[in-house]
């Protein structure tokens, strides 16, 4: 049997628990009607029991505590909700014990903001990472050890798993249950969950706010400036200038406040206000591309597949249907 861990942080986002939970339970219900022994053992392991989330809503009776998992072969971390920072406060119980299974033999793998409670571990320094995109700016200025790749669905690394935000950890679990049982498991648990299989990036369901937690207001300023004015053809000369800093000085810190240079900052605010027409479905894909401020095809469909994953017309294609329920 392979012992399966399935983590009940202090405030954790109990969908995700419970979906990764009955996942494994269907590998096991698989495996028995093909007349093979059942795989998995799957616990849920808390600090202490019950445990109360969604503000007192709901308490989870643990199976086990940590002092009495003794060992585990994989760890499950489903993600936190509420304030992240203070969510790896309450679980740093599990901190230790994680870091103990793990230089014992035990993989583990966190799904979406469950990113925060491993990288809070240490294991995951020097290591590649995905969580929610929402989160990604804090999960930066919190563990900047970490080789954050916001794009991916999932990295394997180390036997270390993190998968991508929301419904997009489903494709890590599936992966998971492949690795340890077989594909044709892997399978049929894709169908009973309806978890797109073939998905390989997090990049068309990304939504671009640019970051502006910092402090200084003149880049927040010129952030302002670019994200009124993205229908022009903006350059840098006009923003400092209309700003008051000197040019280096300016993208230097442009690029240290928001993580993107001058130049793509402006693309990508333009690339999410296509997004937005694109995604009503009124306007052909050129009629976009002019009103966010290009006039050369080629470039603007790079620029769109660069931040997007798509070109514009598979965008279109995919959310309109989605809207209209195709």
């Amino acid at each position: 049997m392979k012992h399966i861990a399935i983590l009940a942080l202090n405030q954790v986002n109990i969908g995700s628990l419970e979906n990764a939970r009955q996942a494994f339970l269907e590998a096991n219900e698989c495996l028995k009607s093909k007349g093979e022994t059942p795989l998995f053992d799957v616990k849920v392991v808390g600090i202490d029991s019950p445990v109360q989330t969604c503000d007192g809503l709901y308490h989870i009776e643990a199976d086990r505590l940590i002092g009495e998992q003794a060992e585990t072969d994989l760890i499950i971390i489903p993600p936190l909700r509420g304030n992240l920072a203070d969510g790896i406060r309450q679980n740093s119980a599990f901190l230790p014990w994680i870091q103990k299974q793990y230089r014992s033999g035990a993989q583990v793998a966190s799904l979406c903001l469950g990113a925060f409670v491993l990288a809070a571990t240490g294991l995951l320094d020097g290591k590649l990472c995905v969580t929610h995109w929402k989160s990604s700016e804090e999960f930066k200025k919190l563990f900047p050890q970490v080789k954050l790749v916001s794009d991916r669905i999932l990295t394997d690394e180390a036997g270390i798993y993190t998968g991508g935000g929301a419904f997009s950890s489903a494709n890590l679990v599936v992966y998971l249950i492949e690795k340890y049982a077989d594909r044709e498991v892997a399978i049929y648990c894709s169908k009973v969950f309806q978890v797109d299989w073939g998905r390989r990036s997090q990049t068309p369901f990304v939504i671009f706010n640019g970051q502006k937690t910092h402090d200084d207001e003149e880049i927040k300023q010129a952030q302002v400036l670019i994200e009124k004015r993205y229908r022009e053809r903006i350059s840098v000369n006009e923003i400092i200038e209309d700003i008051g800093i000197g040019r280096r000085t300016f993208e230097r810190r442009f690029k240290k406040e928001t993580g993107n240079t001058v130049m793509e900052y402006i693309q990508r605010v333009k690339v999410e206000a296509a997004k937005r027409e694109l995604e009503k479905g009124y306007k052909t894909v050129n009629e976009v591309m002019f009103e966010v401020g290009y006039q050369d095809n080629k470039a603007f469909r790079n620029v769109f597949r660069r931040y997007s994953g798509m070109s514009p017309s598979d965008y279109r294609l995919k959310f309109v249907k989605v809207a209209m329920g195709a």
